[in-house]
């Protein structure tokens, strides 16, 4: 992600090619982040179409929405 954290999934047979991330402002110094994984770009970009009205639902004080590809590596966690 632009802010550098890495997120490890896996192993896994499914086609994801992009991760998508939703770091929320619940205001007084409160986030709250959700993530997901999508088989395709379209797919991924295509949470954004909800996401504005759902942080209405929801009072967030404002919220990032971003979008990753995915990167495939062989070495487990921490040992690479």
């Amino acid at each position: 992600m632009p802010d550098g954290y890495v997120k490890t999934i896996g192993p896994t047979a499914a086609p994801f090619t992009h991760y998508w991330r939703i770091v929320a402002d619940l205001g007084g110094g409160r986030t709250e982040v959700f993530w997901g994984h999508a088989k395709s770009l379209k797919e991924a970009t295509g949470k954004r179409a909800a996401l504005d009205e759902a942080a209405r639902q929801r009072g967030w004080a404002s919220h990032v929405f971003e979008v990753v590809e995915l990167t495939e590596t062989h070495d487990p966690p921490g040992n690479g």
